[in-house]
């Protein structure tokens, strides 16, 4: 049986921030799986992958390669050498680009972290994708292929929305991965985001993992908000 586990997006503008968040959950005995994205890496470099790290946190690397094959193979061969725990691309990339991701991702001893890629992202309505993107088909037809075309590169999983978490496991395998952000409290505001659902039903869906922001980090009690998620999501205390 697989284990789910609730990921906070820190969505942070520095380390000074990060820290600041994360240092109210000192006193938690569960240590909280993190993302860390482009804006606080870009801010500050792989030292606060590593300095996370150091604090005993499980990290997924949110950074969306999606560049030409050979650019793609060097640059996880530069993030391998960080010790997190997940990162991805995007499934637009093509297989190609997704079979250089994981090449480049492996060390020499055959380790790597877990790979996944981005089938499309929850801000993503089906109009935006066929007027804007001219992808003709329907979203879910879109992100059941790009999940496939992933499963048959070599990856652990996407990245979808939870609402497609069932149709992608239905597809590819109980096995294979669905990280899904897109996730609020029924009680909470909805944002940027358009395809969304909240932590219980999200885990009947099938998500394997949830990504939260903006319900924990901009919560009055981020270790409530927290708790809450761990609580619906993974029936847990």
């Amino acid at each position: 049986m697989k284990t789910r586990d609730v990921i906070i997006a820190c969505d942070f503008k520095s380390a000074e921030d990060t820290f600041a968040f994360l240092d109210k959950f000192n006193g938690e005995k569960r240590k909280p799986f993190l993302k860390i994205g482009m804006e606080l890496y870009y801010a500050e470099g792989p030292s606060i992958v590593r300095e996370i790290k150091r604090r005993g946190h499980r990290i997924f690397l949110d950074l969306k390669l999606h560049d030409i094959p050979n650019t793609v193979r060097k640059a996880m061969a530069v993030l391998s050498n960080l010790d997190v725990d997940m990162c991805n691309v995007h499934a637009a990339g093509t297989i190609e680009m997704m079979r250089a991701a994981k090449e480049g991702l492996t060390r020499a001893d055959g380790s790597r972290p877990l790979l996944i890629a981005v089938t499309q992202l929850t801000s993503t309505s089906e109009e935006r994708m066929q007027n804007e993107l001219l992808i003709n088909a329907s979203i879910n037809d879109t992100i059941v292929k790009y999940a496939r075309n992933t499963k048959e590169a070599g990856l652990d999983g996407v990245v979808c929305s939870p609402l497609e978490a069932g149709m992608v496991h239905e597809a590819c395998g109980e096995d294979f991965l669905t990280i899904t952000p897109g996730v609020r409290f029924a009680d909470g505001q909805v944002g940027d985001q358009v395809r969304v659902t909240t932590p219980a039903r999200a885990r009947e869906i099938g998500s394997d993992f949830i990504v939260v922001g903006r319900p924990v980090t901009q919560a009055e009690d981020p270790v409530a908000a927290y708790r809450r998620c761990v609580k619906e999501f993974c029936g847990e205390e």
